[in-house]
């Protein structure tokens, strides 16, 4: 048996720990950065830092890493809240690791399918033209290019919306009688939030099995649905009759993005639609 792997999570919050417990079971030595790392569960080895401080934190691991994961979320949701998160943070941790002269094989650089601002229904891949009209995928955009610029090999995951039925807040909208245009329809992207750990899990695993793997996927589910048919569904399953006053204005546009790329390195996932997605709600209604 080969040496285990290592892998640095940084910004290692829900996703993170999710895709580091997977890895740690699979035999990886994971390291989770964040600011109460104490918090994070076993075996997940904590690192105390805080990504908007340029001085490299003091229990970061010695010795070499073998990949490094960046997967920080903005705390401030406004543009200096979003670049202090994207990109002074993803600066300082290669500023680090330059500074312990470690050099991962890959870092994999957590992005967002907000990068793209089609609004008509079209197919996006990762091909597709990235012109985001809001600040949110302007920033991240110039993050991967600042995790493209490391001299590192580089995959970005643009991952559509996260979700998971126990964190109920598109139910929450649901039962206040959440209404969304139904046309034109308002397609919109999500994985549940085991699949987008997994996927990060499968691209660290490919990579280090000696797959080659390309510089960006899409992280989204197989089902790209119109938002008011998801409402609908769920509305039957939660038992909701009534509905809000007003309809609910989505500034995200409208499309529909693809993860042929990913299925076709052998992912696929375990909830390919949000129906499979939501089905213990069946268990759930009363």
């Amino acid at each position: 048996m080969g040496k285990r792997l290592s892998v640095l999570i940084a910004g290692c919050g829900d996703l993170g720990s999710r895709l580091g417990l997977q890895l740690s079971r699979d035999g990886w030595t994971v390291y989770g950065l964040r600011r109460n790392a104490a918090q994070l569960a076993v075996p997940i080895l904590p690192v105390n830092g805080d990504l908007s401080e340029p001085t490299c934190p003091r229990c970061w691991p010695n010795g070499s890493l073998d990949y490094l994961v960046y997967a920080a979320s903005a705390t401030e949701h406004d543009e200096a809240g979003y670049r202090q998160a994207y990109v002074e943070g993803l600066r300082n941790v290669l500023g680090w690791l330059q500074q312990r002269g470690q050099r991962p094989r890959r870092l994999l650089f957590v992005s967002s399918t907000g990068v793209y601002a089609q609004r008509d229904g079209e197919w996006i891949d990762e091909d597709s033209a990235t012109e985001p009209g809001g600040f949110t995928g302007r920033v991240m955009l110039e993050a991967e290019q600042l995790a493209l610029d490391s001299a590192l090999p580089v995959t970005r995951v643009r991952l559509g919306g996260l979700y998971d039925p126990k964190r109920p807040w598109l139910q929450n909208q649901v039962r206040a009688g959440l209404r969304v245009e139904r046309d034109p329809p308002q397609y919109s992207n999500r994985i549940h939030r085991d699949d987008a750990a997994g996927l990060l899990a499968f691209l660290l695993q490919s990579d280090a099995s000696g797959v080659a793997l390309d510089d960006c996927y899409l992280g989204v589910d197989d089902d790209p649905a119109p938002l008011h048919e998801v409402v609908d569904w769920l509305r039957e399953r939660m038992g909701v009759t009534h509905w809000a006053e007003q309809s609910m204005t989505r500034r995200a546009g409208s499309k529909r993005c693809s993860n042929a790329r990913a299925r076709a390195l052998g992912w696929k996932p375990r909830y390919p639609s949000y129906r499979d997605g939501y089905a213990s709600l069946d268990r759930n209604r009363h």
